[in-house]
């Protein structure tokens, strides 16, 4: 039976004989349902329309996202250690090329993911991987639409993957948001939509919901700002082409928070 995903957000669901009536993803406030009503599709449809585009960002850093552009568009980091490659964040299509590509430059030893929303074909990527780990935090275990032994909860603040690279628990978006930070070349912190690069790269911002434009509250933002405190790091990436932060980018997230609970509280 296939395992349906969902053709608005990208999540791949357990395996079913007949579409699923709802996307629980979708459905909440925090994501939308397509303007067309809930579709779906497969990873073998979307195999013949798309392709995966590797792009490389810094050295030690390489990223790809999906062509032409499916669901919400985001793009993986594949971040390569002298202790085994991390993949932060997965994308809906997997195909041989894609893993091929991986396999070549060292494979991957683990996978991590920032929130539900890009949950999308993770466990199909462990799989095809040789059903490396996947790292997600156990408070958002239920978002997950297709259980899988290969997932790992973690609980606390932080998960050490390696001696180079830890998922930090921030909040805010989802309780479980997370950032992956790589202790490399004075710091980098890979962030999803926890902390989002806006048009100004000089500056983040955070949402409860993107989509939907619903804020959060000064104590999540607060919050987040505190869970980075003891890490260092110069450059931010977001899950999207261009969202970047180039230089002092831990500043950065701390004159946007302030900037964000100034304007909020007024």
């Amino acid at each position: 039976m296939p395992h349906y995903i969902c053709l608005t957000c990208g999540v791949q669901y357990a395996e079913s004989s007949q579409p699923p009536e709802h996307c629980l993803i979708c459905e909440d406030d925090r994501q939308y349902i397509g303007w067309n009503g809930q579709q779906w599709t497969t990873l073998s449809e979307l195999q013949q329309k798309y392709a995966n585009r590797f792009m490389p960002i810094e050295p030690g850093l390489n990223a790809f996202k999906t062509t032409p552009d499916f669901a919400i568009g985001q793009r993986a980091h594949v971040i390569q250690t002298p202790h085994g490659n991390v993949l932060w964040e997965t994308v809906s299509l997997i195909d041989e090329a894609t893993i091929k590509t991986l396999r070549d430059s060292g494979g991957i030893q683990a996978i991590a993911i920032s929130h539900p929303h890009f949950y999308d074909s993770m466990v199909e990527w462990s799989h095809a991987l040789g059903g490396v780990p996947i790292y997600l935090h156990r408070s958002n275990q239920p978002w997950v639409m297709r259980p899988d032994p290969v997932i790992h909860y973690w609980d606390g603040d932080t998960f050490a993957i390696n001696p180079d690279v830890t998922i930090i628990r921030c909040g805010g978006h989802f309780p479980g948001s997370s950032v992956l930070y790589w202790n490399a070349n004075g710091g980098v912190l890979l962030t999803g939509d926890t902390i989002y690069v806006v048009q100004d790269r000089r500056y983040v911002s955070f949402m409860y919901s993107y989509p939907n434009l619903i804020p959060l509250p000064p104590s999540d933002v607060r919050s987040i700002v505190a869970s980075l405190e003891p890490f260092e790091f110069d450059r931010l990436y977001g899950s999207w082409i261009d969202r970047f932060v180039a230089s002092d980018a831990k500043a950065a997230v701390k004159r946007s928070a302030d900037r964000y609970i100034a304007h909020i509280t007024e």
